[in-house]
């Protein structure tokens, strides 16, 4: 928290002073002093009526210790948008320009422009300043830390199915919320900047657009919401079923496409950005877009396979270089739907993550999975290989509560509470069970959608469930350990408990495996 605090202060010192006189946007930009105190940043209205810098976000390259792209939207075409970079001893030394892409949103006819700047050749484990700025407008600042290079300590988190911060729903004539928001969508976010990581990933559903009268204003809201934390960390996405809408691109992801530049994974310009890997320290993260392979019928429109395998034949390629790669201890999974659940009444295990990425998480030893997609938190046991039944029971290798070993299994962790207005928390079997959706048949009109077909099964994997709370985030911290003996990863799951990041500790811990070098 120190560190993140620090980061921030600089903007009010040094490095803010060498973007005056630079001639950026219209407005005035001068400093403010006063006794005791360094120089502060101030801005004049631009006066130009240009539109601001909007949702100000951050997201790693493939290599985190050295690339960085800085984002924001309009909707309105700007001139020379660019990115301004340096370090807090020396100022704003580097000039980048930002790619704008676009797309036009078929509900309201909309054309979003989104600007993207990419800054490479940064050191590793090292603080920078940007400012973000179009022609006629003030800069929006902030701060960044590259990751380490290398086995070094560092800290992320996690959570999926936030939504937008509300007070109410959506109420006959009254205008609340019509895409499952709550107040704690808006409280999760000032938690995880209290907490400070490095980087966040949200396990997908991230504003529920494809729920809302209004698809643009709930995208807008959700960014604004979360340039608090996403300015000064990388919130990095998995794609969920509510980033799927209809109209928006041949397999409705149009909107999360464009808002969002990821590491290049070099499948098809339609498939983009919907899988993608990155590297921080010693731990590769694999991004999966699950609707490929899931069976329920939960989006906009029905999508399951749309890759034709190719998201597959690119896990396959991804797992084994990270297993080759002896700079790699870790392998974590972020997607949104999941493979376990002991929730009645809800979305349930899918069959398809079973049958399709389970084989390939077992055989290249995943450490973790983080997901979302049912309302709650949940915690499997480490698991490796499934039964031979209908529902592929995944099978548990050992039930130790405190300290696991990954290299003999994969735990799934589901991390659903990030502030939708549907929370599952409540709806647990009493001892646990699954229901598994093993397909999908005709569209029924009652419910809009594929009716899904659930098979119930026991739950041997079950480790952990939070019946008492609606809401919360998970803390990794990572401990590279010595040359010759283990790492380990405490996990921290934190109940979000109200204003200001409000939380208390739910439970706690400890991933192990053999450190590779």
């Amino acid at each position: 928290m120190d560190d993140a605090i620090s980061r921030r202060t600089v903007l009010t010192t040094g490095g803010a002073a060498a973007i005056v006189g630079a001639g950026i946007g219209a407005g005035g930009v001068s400093l403010l002093g006063s006794p005791g105190r360094g120089p502060g940043l101030w801005t004049q209205p631009a006066g130009s009526g240009a539109q601001p810098v909007g949702g100000l976000h951050l997201q790693f390259g493939k290599d985190a210790s050295s690339e960085v792209v800085v984002s924001w939207h309009t909707t309105d075409t700007v001139g020379n948008p660019r990115v301004m970079v340096g370090t807090p001893t020396s100022g704003f030394g580097r000039l980048v320009p930002a790619e704008t892409r676009t797309y036009r949103d078929a509900k309201s006819t909309t054309e979003v422009r989104v600007h993207h700047a990419r800054i490479d050749n940064l050191a590793p484990d090292a603080d920078y300043v940007y400012a973000a700025v179009h022609d006629g407008t003030n800069p929006e600042l902030g701060t960044v830390r590259t990751a380490p290079s290398g086995r070094k300590p560092l800290r992320f988190t996690s959570f999926g199915d936030q939504a937008t911060p509300t007070l109410d729903r959506l109420k006959k004539a009254s205008y609340r919320s019509d895409n499952l928001g709550s107040p704690a969508a808006g409280d999760i976010t000032t938690a995880i900047e209290r907490i400070g990581p490095l980087f966040h990933l949200v396990n997908g559903d991230l504003c529920y657009a494809n729920l809302a009268h209004d698809r643009i204003r709930t995208w807008s809201d959700w960014f604004d919401n979360n340039t608090r934390s996403a300015r000064y960390r990388p919130w990095m996405p998995a794609a969920g079923n509510h980033e799927n809408e209809l109209g928006n691109g041949p397999i409705g992801f149009a909107a999360y496409q464009t808002y969002f530049t990821v590491p290049d994974s070099g499948s098809a310009a339609e498939f983009r950005g919907l899988w993608y890997s990155f590297t921080a320290g010693s731990v590769r993260v694999i991004s999966l877009s699950n609707d490929d392979v899931c069976f329920q019928d939960a989006g906009n429109f029905y999508v399951h396979g749309y890759s034709g395998g190719a998201q597959k034949r690119w896990l396959e390629s991804e797992l084994a270089n990270a297993r080759a790669d002896t700079r790699v201890d870790w392998v974590i999974v972020c997607m949104h739907q999941t493979a376990i659940s002991t929730s009645d009444h809800t979305n349930g295990a899918d069959l398809g993550i079973r049958q399709e990425w389970l084989p390939l998480f077992d055989r290249y030893q995943v450490d973790l999975v983080v997901c979302g997609h049912e309302h709650h938190y949940e915690r499997s046991h480490p698991v490796r290989g499934m039964l031979d039944t209908e529902t592929r029971t995944p099978i548990p290798v050992e039930t130790r509560p405190d300290v696991i070993d990954t290299s003999k299994g994969t735990v799934h962790l589901v991390i659903g509470g990030g502030g939708t207005s549907s929370p599952s928390n409540t709806m647990f079997f009493p001892q646990p069970r699954c229901r598994v959706l093993t397909g999908v048949g005709a569209v029924d009109p009652t419910i809009g959608c594929r009716a899904p077909r659930y098979v119930l099964e026991g739950a041997p994997w079950s480790a952990f469930r939070d019946a008492d709370n609606a809401y919360g985030f998970v803390a990794f911290d990572l401990d590279p350990g010595p040359p010759g003996g283990n790492t380990s990863i405490k996990a921290t799951h934190y109940a979000v408990n109200g204003p200001y990041g409000a939380t208390s500790v739910v439970e706690q811990f400890t991933l192990t495996r053999p450190r590779r070098g």
